[in-house]
């Protein structure tokens, strides 16, 4: 039976119809950004705090130090608009900085997490219209009217997220941004740099856990959202370093032979085969400006932190 068939609300219907998909292929697969239920979203808020995890700590300190000189390179009057904006953490320190910024516009799958955000964010930031869109930021963005009219919008994609797209599918990300930038448009462009693995293994694989419930939680989103029958505990998680691809691959690993059904649909699991939820590619500098530049941006200019292994670069639409 078709998803829908069942009269599935759209997005259980899209969620329902990408995990089928997903897991009929070879290798299987997920796509990420289904872990961002309410729980999900709280579980990757706790591994931005751990020890291992350096990849916020160190794009905050790189914000820290430069927020000022990209506020100053931006110019005044911007609309801001966040893709996948999270806790809205880091836009502070550039909310901070920007001259008159017209309005923040946070862009965020899921609907309870986007207005707790927003909700403090307007606490902190009485006179700046905050602008939510609950929306899946892989496709167009609906950039929201605003009173005053901007001078440019700015593009915050920070946290590289962007390297959660293979290559291709990351320029064709890029060619989105670009249209919804518009003319004279800006992209704020965190990344994370390609370094030894023996820093980048354990931000994945953390001591505590927290990144294993994580990617767990993703099928106790599909038991509850789509009515499936995976044994969470039969599915542990694997983070392995893929040299050739330069990416972090995350795994879900079943335990033993067994099989799961989501509705009608039912599949099988060998020991020790993969689910792969997640892949996040590690760039170079001239990689990432290669692929840039293919979109249609080019740099302004850039920051990296002093052991270089994350930058922040500034695009400008041409």
């Amino acid at each position: 039976m078709s998803a829908e068939a069942t009269g599935m609300p759209d997005p259980v219907r899209e969620f329902h119809d990408d995990v089928c998909r997903g897991l009929g292929k070879r290798p299987r697969c997920i796509p990420p950004k289904y872990f961002y239920d309410a729980r999900g979203s709280e579980l990757f808020d706790r591994i931005c705090e751990l020890p291992e995890y350096y990849l916020t700590r160190t794009e905050l300190a790189i914000m820290r130090e430069h927020a000022a000189g990209m506020a100053d390179a931006v110019g005044p009057d911007a609309l801001v608009l966040e893709p996948g904006s999270g806790s809205s953490v880091k836009i502070r320190l550039l909310l901070d900085e920007l001259i008159n910024p017209v309005a923040y516009a946070p862009v965020e799958i899921c609907a309870e997490h986007l207005a707790a955000s927003c909700e403090l964010l307007r606490d902190a930031y009485p006179a700046l219209p905050i602008l939510p869109v609950c929306a899946d930021f892989t496709r167009e963005i609906s950039v929201p009217d605003t009173v005053r009219t901007p001078r440019r919008r700015l593009i915050y994609f920070p946290g590289s997220t962007l390297g959660n797209f293979a290559p291709a599918d990351a320029e064709n990300l890029l060619r989105a941004l670009h249209a919804t930038a518009g003319p004279d448009g800006m992209l704020l462009l965190g990344i994370d740099l390609r370094k030894d693995s023996d820093v980048i293994l354990p931000a994945y694989d953390d001591s505590a856990g927290v990144t294993a419930a994580f990617n767990q939680n993703l099928l106790r989103r599909i038991n509850h959202e789509l009515g499936a029958d995976f044994v969470i505990d039969q599915f542990h998680h694997r983070a392995v370093w893929n040299d050739v691809e330069s990416r972090i691959e995350m795994h879900l690993v079943s335990q033993r032979d067994q099989s799961v059904r989501i509705g009608e649909a039912e599949f099988g699991f060998s020991t020790d085969e993969p689910i792969i939820t997640e892949y996040s590619y590690k760039y170079t500098v001239e990689r990432l400006q290669g692929i840039a530049a293919a979109a249609g941006f080019q740099q302004v200019t850039s920051w990296q932190d002093p052991d270089n292994w994350f930058s922040v670069q500034l695009l400008h639409r041409h």
